[in-house]
């Protein structure tokens, strides 16, 4: 349904991949419009956003250097991965079914 797409950063002008996953995620979240900045430049502004009192007071989030189960790319996570689940890239996550605790 979705296919990669090429946009320009508005800030650096630099061109960047819109992938189909990325696209996918951006409809089920309700976002009507493409990304305007590449993600060098996303993650500049959010950077310079929490500088300035933004991200609803959120304070930075340690991250954890991982290994993606199923394409084996190296990713980053906001949990300690335990070792005994796999952990996957943005690109190869996909809601698994739940099991029952009960």
């Amino acid at each position: 349904m979705y296919s990669d797409k090429t946009l320009s950063c508005k800030d650096c002008g630099r061109d960047f991949d819109f992938t189909a996953s990325e696209q996918e995620f951006y409809a089920q979240k309700g976002f009507t419009n493409e990304p305007g900045r590449c993600p060098e430049c996303r993650a500049a502004r959010k950077s310079q956003m929490g500088n300035r009192g933004g991200g609803y007071g959120q304070s930075d989030r340690q991250m954890y250097a991982a290994v993606c189960a199923t394409c084996g790319k190296e990713t980053t996570l906001p949990f300690k991965p335990s070792g005994d689940r796999p952990v996957y890239c943005r690109d190869c996550y996909k809601p698994q079914p739940r099991r029952n605790s009960w």
